[in-house]
């Protein structure tokens, strides 16, 4: 079998942390494990705030990693970054609101390069919303070339008992609607995503859900006693973890407030966060009271990891704004109950009572009343744990998900992009 070459269009690329860079990096070093080429297109930002802010490369030339070809472009700022981009999107071309949603990293180097470019190109897979500009790029570059557009958007559907949730919303905007219906292919995570893409339009024979995996030797073994030693926890004592970009959006706020309130009714536990903050927990954390029950230990390292969950009884994501939440697997692959707000994906992925907890989203009173019954009760938590981790190997294995979306891209090269799709200068519709 030839093997592919493949375009791969994503907002931020390892050293940048997070779930969708996390994933990328996986696939991409997976398909050159199993021959295939893979050129990754990309922004210099590592930080998340890095996306809005004017950034610097040395070039954009391929920068190797491990046999891949790394595209890195500055992302451009100016005055009044936000208000001049929000009153450009007002126009009704779809293409062009996907180029000036505020959202965006602003990359022209990109855009450029991408009419430039000489291959060889098999296939274009892009991720993740709303970072559509590296998207349109990806389907310029697609188009140009003649050759099929995958595309992996990781949606956050936010809370399902509210229909004018602002997650979905902002996940959902008619632009990003427009970029689904352009894929040849939309690969999801679970049946909730499934299920939206194929209503805003996608044909249901071009989505493929396929779920994500984890790797147990990356975040297991770590040294429980030495870390809840530096942590100052006693052996006995129940600490709580969350990892994410501290933030509203991932509910470290909400989780923050609710523990707030199961410490005033009497319950004992610690809580670490760990991860990089955001503008938004920064301010309430300035306010916030009981500071010293909260540690805090900014962005993990690999090693750091392991260590982090093994000081852990159990692990907190109450997100608004997770497509799955590759962290609640992480803490299932040590034998660690989780707690989620029933929305997104962890929502789906989380069993309330066999292997976690859930809250209602948004219902800080109900997550502390979660986070009180592991506190006080080691049995729940024992067994909570080990149904997660009974899942993994069953369920959660990256080297079947990566297959998958390899079958994928290579079933799209082999069958041709033959699809007549508009123009990139159409109407919204």
């Amino acid at each position: 079998m030839m093997p592919l070459h493949v375009a791969q269009f994503v907002h931020r690329f390892p050293p940048a942390i997070g779930g969708a860079e996390e994933y990328t990096a996986r696939l991409c070093d997976y398909l050159r494990a199993s021959g295939d080429r893979v050129t990754v297109w990309t922004t210099a930002a590592v930080a998340l705030e890095d996306l809005w802010r004017e950034t610097r490369v040395a070039t954009a030339e391929d920068e190797p990693r491990e046999g891949l070809a790394i595209r890195r472009y500055p992302t451009r700022s100016f005055p009044l970054r936000r208000y001049v981009l929000k009153a450009l999107s007002l126009l009704p071309l779809r293409p062009w609101q996907c180029l000036t949603t505020p959202s965006n990293p602003i990359c022209p180097a990109m855009w450029r390069d991408v009419s430039r470019f000489l291959g060889p190109v098999d296939v274009v897979h892009a991720t993740a919303f709303p970072y559509s500009f590296p998207i349109l790029c990806g389907l310029r570059l697609a188009r140009r070339c003649g050759v099929p557009f995958v595309l992996t958007p990781f949606l956050h559907l936010g809370d399902p008992a509210d229909p004018r949730d602002r997650t979905r919303r902002q996940y959902t905007r008619p632009y990003l609607r427009w970029l689904l219906r352009q894929a040849d292919a939309v690969l999801v995570q679970t049946r909730a995503e499934h299920d939206t893409v194929v209503s805003l339009g996608v044909p249901a024979d071009r989505v493929v859900r396929h779920g994500l995996g984890v790797e147990p030797a990356d975040c297991t073994g770590g040294d429980r006693g030495a870390v809840r030693r530096a942590w100052g926890v006693a052996p006995d004592d129940v600490v709580i973890g969350h990892l994410a970009n501290n933030s509203e959006e991932k509910g470290t706020c909400d989780l923050l407030r609710a523990a707030e309130l199961a410490w005033a009714a009497g319950q004992r536990f610690r809580l670490v966060l760990a991860g990089p903050d955001m503008p938004n927990f920064r301010a309430f954390w300035a306010a916030y009271g009981p500071k010293g029950r909260v540690i805090r230990l900014g962005p993990l390292g690999e090693g750091q990891k392991r260590d982090f969950f093994a000081g852990l009884d159990v692990f907190a994501l109450p997100s608004r704004t997770d497509s799955f939440g590759l962290v609640l697997l992480e803490a299932w692959a040590n034998g660690i109950p989780n707690v989620v707000y029933r929305a997104g994906g962890p929502g789906e992925l989380v069993r309330d009572g066999a292997d976690g907890l859930h809250a209602r989203c948004g219902d800080v009173a109900g997550l502390a009343r979660q986070l009180n019954r592991l506190a006080a009760d080691p049995g729940l938590r024992r067994r909570l744990g080990d149904n997660g981790l009974s899942r993994i190997d069953r369920e959660f294995r990256w080297p079947d998900k990566l297959e998958r979306v390899r079958a994928v891209l290579l079933a799209a090269r082999d069958r041709g992009h033959g699809r007549t799709v508009p123009g990139l200068t159409d109407r919204a519709g």
